[in-house]
C-alpha cells in the first residue's frame, strides 16, 4: 500500500539525517555524498507526505464539525470544503504516486549524446547535423551547457557521427528516451528529380559516470596519440593533440580530438568511455528485465527505430506511443516538450501500474 511505503521513505529520511550528522560518515567524503544524495532525492517526497498528512487531518476534522452541524447553511460551507479538500488529496495521493513509483537513479545525471549516420550516405550526415542542432538548441532553452566532445564532419556541411556532453540537472531524465533510430524522409539537397529519400540515423543518450559510479584502472587502459583530422582526413592540428583510448578488458574505443591539448582530450575521453562502460552493464540488467516485461515507451535500444520525421507532410511521428505532430519544423528547431512529456506520461504510467497491486 501507499501509505506503508510512505511510513518507510519517511523513516529511511530521518536514518539518512541521522548518518549526515555521523563523524565516521563526514570522515568519509565519498560515503557522505552518496548518503547526501539520497537525502536530497526523498526529501520532496517527505515534504509531500507531510503535506498529505496536514490536508487528511483537515479533512478528518471538516467530518467531524459536519457530523455535529445542525444549521444548513454552515453545513453546506463545510460540505463545499471537504469536497475541496478531497479534491486535493486525490491530486496529492496521485502525486505520490508518481513519486513514488521506481526512479531511475541517472534521471539527474549530464548526458553523454552520441549521433550516428546509418543507411543513406552523406543525406544520413546532414540529418545527423540537423539533430545535433536539435538537441543543442533544446539544451539551450532549457538552460543547459553542450560541450562537443568529438565530431567526423563530411565535405557537404554534414557529420558522420559526433559526441557532445550535454550538463545540466535533469539532462538524463528529459533525453533518454531518445536512444534509438530517427528515421527521416525528404528529397535531398543532391536530388535532382524530387525522389524522397529515407535515411537512418542512430542517438545514443548515456547518463554521465562518476568514478563513484565506474572505476577504471588506469592500467587496462591504451591510449595512443596522434595528429586530429578534418573532412576528407587532412589534417588540422600540427601537434599529437588527438587521443584514442581502448579499455582493454571490455574493448571500447573512444577517440577525442576536438580540443588543442592532448590533455582535454584526454579528460573527455575517459568521460565518454566510463559513461559506455556504465551503459554496458545496466544495458545488461535491463536486457534481463526485459524478459520478464515489456516496455511500453521502449528499451532505448540503438537498433530499436522510435520516431520518424517526414518533410513532404511537416509530420513527426514516435511510433512507441502513436504520437504524431504536424510541427516538424518546430521541433527541429528544439521545441522538442511536445515530444517528450507524452513520452514521459506514458512511462510513469507504466511504472506505476506495473507497482499496483494485481
Amino acid at each position: 500500500m501507499i501509505f506503508d511505503r510512505l511510513e518507510s521513505v519517511v523513516e529511511r529520511f530521518r536514518k539518512l539525517e541521522s548518518d549526515l550528522s555521523n563523524p565516521e560518515i563526514l570522515s568519509n567524503p565519498k560515503e557522505y555524498q552518496k548518503i547526501a544524495r539520497e537525502h536530497a532525492e526523498i526529501g520532496p517526497v517527505v515534504e509531500a507526505c507531510r503535506r498529505y498528512k496536514i490536508l487528511a487531518s483537515q479533512a478528518e476534522e471538516n467530518q467531524k464539525l459536519l457530523d455535529s452541524e445542525t444549521d444548513s447553511e454552515m453545513r453546506d460551507l463545510i460540505k463545499q470544503d471537504l469536497a475541496d479538500l478531497r479534491e486535493k488529496i486525490g491530486e496529492m495521493e496521485l502525486a505520490l504516486r508518481v513519486m513514488l513509483a521506481p526512479k531511475d537513479p541517472n534521471d539527474d545525471k549530464n548526458v553523454i549524446l552520441e549521433i550516428r549516420a546509418g543507411t543513406g550516405g552523406e543525406e544520413a550526415a546532414l540529418f545527423v547535423a540537423d539533430l545535433f542542432r536539435m538537441y543543442s538548441r533544446y539544451a539551450e532553452n532549457q538552460g543547459w551547457k553542450t560541450e562537443i566532445m568529438d565530431s567526423h564532419p563530411t565535405g557537404l556541411g554534414g557529420l558522420k557521427e559526433i559526441t557532445a556532453s550535454i550538463i545540466g540537472k535533469g539532462a538524463f531524465s528529459r533525453l533518454k528516451f531518445e536512444r534509438g533510430v530517427h528515421r527521416v524522409q525528404r528529397v535531398p539537397a543532391t536530388e535532382s528529380q524530387g525522389r524522397i529519400h529515407t535515411s537512418a540515423v542512430t542517438v545514443a543518450v548515456l547518463p554521465e559516470a562518476e568514478e563513484v559510479d565506474v572505476f577504471i584502472d588506469p592500467s587496462d587502459l591504451k591510449i595512443d596519440v596522434f595528429r586530429s583530422s578534418g573532412p576528407g582526413g587532412q589534417s588540422v592540428n600540427t601537434t599529437d593533440s588527438a587521443v584514442r583510448m581502448t579499455h582493454i578488458p571490455s574493448g571500447l574505443v573512444v577517440i577525442c580530438q576536438d580540443e588543442k591539448s592532448q590533455h582535454k582530450n584526454k579528460a573527455k575521453a575517459l568521460k565518454v568511455l566510463r559513461a559506455r562502460l556504465l551503459d554496458q552493464v545496466q544495458s545488461e540488467q535491463d536486457a534481463k528485465i526485459a524478459q520478464d516485461r515489456k516496455s511500453q515507451v521502449g528499451s532505448g535500444d540503438r537498433s530499436e527505430r522510435i520516431r520518424t520525421y517526414n518533410f513532404p507532410q511537416n509530420r513527426v511521428t514516435d511510433h512507441r506511443i502513436n504520437l504524431t505532430l504536424y510541427k516538424l519544423e518546430a521541433v527541429l528547431e528544439g521545441n522538442l516538450d511536445e515530444v517528450i512529456h507524452p513520452l514521459t506520461t506514458a512511462h510513469q504510467a507504466e511504472l506505476m501500474e506495473s507497482e499496483s497491486p494485481a
